[in-house]
């Protein structure tokens, strides 16, 4: 079993004493932290720190107990209690993989595992890994390259985690250059790079493949300035594990909320849905949808192939150069952030994403067509119901007749005829998405600034700085 304690005791001679407790093992303890902040009798701060067999004891103004109080109000935040029950799979050992070729022959291994994965998706398919590591990885030779700029690449790598060498799971990762104040910051994380809301370990025990992984990274020598792995699910064992894991390592984590996604559940019926909304926006959706499909010889298209291996996996290319061509004409087509998918950084990249999603059945594509002219679209993968929404957009002359958001009802609607599970609107807090979703959910991150690296330590307390200037205010 491996546990993290924290708690806040009462102390006869001073404010509060923290006390946190990290058991490597069930045999032994792996860290222990003290915390005693008092007062001296001037009026000074008296701040006893101690950790293992260490103990300081220093006096400092109240400038810097301020400091050292919030630096010590986070750590005691990174070590939240997060008791897990954890059984290592036996003869375990994880196998570092850096180079694509030979990523190639735990294709059919990891196609096995994520069926068994936890809010799987086609962002943890091998196919999506496999081609942004082609255009993206800064050890591959990629077509996609003279659009990429040097911060924009990637150093990917995947463990392995074995039982007796036999992969049990994978933990894929990537070294990227992200800019901060301090100057381009090496950062150890997931390599989703936000293009879905959640991401993590393949394979059914994520829980053993953190404890493994992280064990593994304690072991090498760094190549990264700071541990940020986001898009994680706080609820789930598998990220008590990853707290747990980094605290027996002597990791301490700073675990913050991430990102927020709208999300529709298609429980019931379409009528069910509706009657979920207030009377307004009941009125409101009816209304729109219905003056949508009164428009003149208006067409529906929702295009998701089965795979090739059941005899389809047709990717419409047709479609796709016509959501590409509306997002350009769309307020996308102005957009500099790289992410579009009209925008020339990515589009080779969500080019060969497309034909790899139709290939695997997991491609969703809507279209509305007025008089034979599209008009709105909206550009989605799906794995086993659970609809991740890409983009969407419409054409900018048609926006007075409200064919995004008639598009975006019909597919609801169709949604909840085909029996789909779920819909994610994806990051960000659009009115639309406010209207229409059943439940918002939440992600987190969970950060891990080494002592030893300068630069951790700088966007650390930059961070620090813009919390207390925030607080302030």
């Amino acid at each position: 079993m491996a546990r993290g304690t924290v708690a806040v005791l009462p102390h006869a001679r001073g404010i509060m004493q923290i006390e946190c407790n990290v058991f490597r093992t069930p045999q032994a303890s792996g860290l222990a932290l003290s915390v005693l902040l008092g007062s001296r009798p001037d009026g000074g701060t008296r701040v006893a720190f101690s950790l293992g067999r260490r103990r300081t004891i220093a006096w400092k103004s109240m400038h810097t107990f301020s400091f050292i109080l919030l630096f010590s109000q986070e750590f005691a935040m990174s070590q939240t209690p997060c008791p897990v029950e954890l059984e290592l799979p036996p003869m375990a050992d994880v196998v570092l993989v850096d180079n694509l070729e030979e990523f190639q022959q735990y294709r059919l291994a990891w196609k096995s595992l994520l069926e068994e994965t936890p809010r799987a998706s086609f962002f943890m398919t091998f196919d999506w890994l496999e081609t942004a590591w082609k255009h993206f990885g800064t050890k591959q030779e990629h077509r996609g390259a003279k659009h990429t700029r040097r911060g924009d690449q990637h150093d990917y790598r995947v463990l392995v985690v074995r039982s007796d060498k036999k992969p049990i799971g994978f933990v894929p990762l990537c070294v990227v250059n992200e800019q901060h104040r301090v100057g381009r910051v090496r950062t150890l994380t997931y390599p989703l790079a936000s293009w879905d809301a959640w991401y993590g370990p393949i394979g059914p025990n994520q829980a053993a493949c953190h404890w493994l992984a992280t064990q593994f990274l304690a072991e090498q020598r760094r190549d990264w300035d700071i541990v940020d792995l986001r898009w994680l699910d706080p609820q789930q064992t598998s990220t008590f594990s990853l707290i747990a894991a980094m605290k027996a390592m002597d990791m301490p984590v700073l675990a913050e909320p991430y990102q927020e996604s709208s999300v529709i559940d298609f429980d019931g019926t379409w009528e069910d849905y509706l009657q979920t909304r207030s009377s307004k926006q009941r009125h409101e959706m009816r209304r729109k949808l219905r003056h949508a499909e009164e428009l003149p010889q208006v067409e529906f298209i929702r295009h998701r192939p089965l795979s090739a291996a059941e005899g389809d996996g047709d990717p419409r290319w047709d479609l796709f150069d016509t959501c590409r061509d509306l997002a350009a004409r769309s307020w996308q087509g102005d957009s500099m952030s790289g992410n579009t998918i009209s925008h020339p950084q990515v589009t080779e990249f969500l080019h060969e994403c497309h034909a790899a999603a139709a290939r695997r059945g997991m491609l969703d594509v809507t279209l509305l067509k007025v008089a034979g002219q599209p008009v709105a679209y909206g550009y989605n993968y799906h794995y086993h119901g659970k609809i991740a929404g890409l983009r969407m957009g419409y054409a900018p002359e048609f926006r007075k007749q409200g064919v995004g958001t008639g598009l975006l009802l019909m597919s609801l609607r169709d949604s909840f005829e085909r029996g789909d599970t779920c819909l994610d609107l994806g990051v960000g807090g659009y009115g639309f998405k406010h209207r229409y979703r059943t439940k918002l959910e939440q992600s987190y991150r969970y950060t891990h600034y080494p002592a030893s690296a300068w630069k951790s330590q700088g966007v650390r307390l930059t961070k620090w700085l813009k919390r207390r200037v925030a607080m302030s205010l």
